[in-house]
């Protein structure tokens, strides 16, 4: 049986849509499932680009860290054939083989089987994207930040993580600032939730000082580097701040001050190998939250060819949402 999967190889073009079969597919799960939906993140982005070093196996290799469909073989009680499934991390994409293939194989605790009430489609709109601001949504309110304590900022706002934030946290009744470098993005973010909308430029250039006025009660930052630092300086006594990515770097230059003086919660999201228990509560919580907003609204489809001009336009900034990519027709 031959199929499409998308290969980066060493070739100019770098990435492109190839015909494979079963034999193809390394040997390294006990699962083999058909994907009917996939997505693409920035980490997809800097692996079919080759800006980021995401890849760490030997080309040719299929990329996507995020995928859902049906399971076609299994060894595994928990997900028998015929049933539905979503996968997220655990080195899917980076280091193994990924979502950008009609049929994969996979190590069933890789998968979740998928909630009740969620349909394959919705959750490659969530992806890691949404899985990610779910996790932070959590975090924050695990450490008793209240609605009511002030506004929460949520940084790289027109991202798949920053979107799906700003959702999260309106829907759990907290006050959004989304912070965005597009001018025009305004009337989107604030459909999704955001009550104020600041620019960029407000964070870019980092700490004006050690402790600065004290304007948000917590955060969610996808953007890291100067922006994080801005971010903790203006953070509120016992406030928390959600670290999930680096957009504009991995590089934090601050001060204790913020920890000691007042208190500020600096909490890390890891979404990649993030326990079964914590992750199936965050699906759990996306399923109910898929009952009360459209996701539609920030979904965007392509087809397995498009995927290297898609990955291209997100590096370049050129996507509100989330890209959902359609393999149904891939063989």
């Amino acid at each position: 049986m031959d199929f499409n999967a998308l290969l980066v190889t060493d070739s100019p073009e770098r990435a492109s849509v190839s015909s494979i079969s079963l034999e193809h597919l390394p040997s390294h799960g006990n699962v083999l499932v058909r994907v009917d939906w996939s997505s693409i993140n920035f980490k997809d982005a800097l692996a079919v680009t080759g800006k980021g070093k995401i890849i760490r196996s030997e080309l040719p290799f299929v990329p996507g860290i995020d995928l859902a469909g049906t399971i076609v073989e299994s060894d595994d009680p928990e997900f028998p054939v015929g049933s539905s499934f979503l996968s997220t991390g655990w080195g899917v994409g980076e280091v193994t083989w990924g979502g950008y293939s009609r049929y994969q194989r996979m190590k069933s605790e890789w998968l979740v089987p998928l909630p009740d009430g969620l349909t394959t489609r919705q959750a490659m709109i969530v992806g890691t994207a949404g899985f990610t601001a779910m996790l932070s949504l959590q975090a924050i309110q695990q450490h008793g930040l209240a609605r009511d304590a002030g506004p929460i900022l949520v940084t790289g706002a027109t991202g798949g993580v920053g979107s799906f934030s700003v959702m999260l946290l309106a829907a759990a009744g907290y006050q959004v600032t989304a912070v965005t470098g597009k001018s025009e993005a305004s009337d989107y973010l604030q459909k999704l939730g955001a009550t104020d909308v600041l620019p960029r430029s407000h964070f870019e250039d980092g700490a004006r000082r050690p402790l600065d006025s004290g304007n948000w009660a917590g955060c969610v930052d996808s953007v890291g580097s100067r922006a994080l630092e801005a971010v903790l300086s203006q953070t509120m006594t016992h406030g928390v701040v959600a670290a999930c990515g680096l957009a504009a770097g991995h590089e934090l230059n601050t001060t204790v001050f913020p920890f000691i003086l007042r208190g500020v919660r600096l909490i890390g999201i890891d979404s990649n190998t993030c326990p079964q228990g914590p992750r199936r509560k965050a699906w759990e919580g996306l399923r109910d939250l898929a009952q009360k907003v459209d996701f539609e609204t920030i979904a965007h489809d392509v087809c397995l060819a498009d995927v290297p001009k898609a990955c291209d336009q997100l590096m370049r900034g050129g996507i509100q949402g989330r890209y959902v990519v359609d393999l149904r027709e891939e063989g």
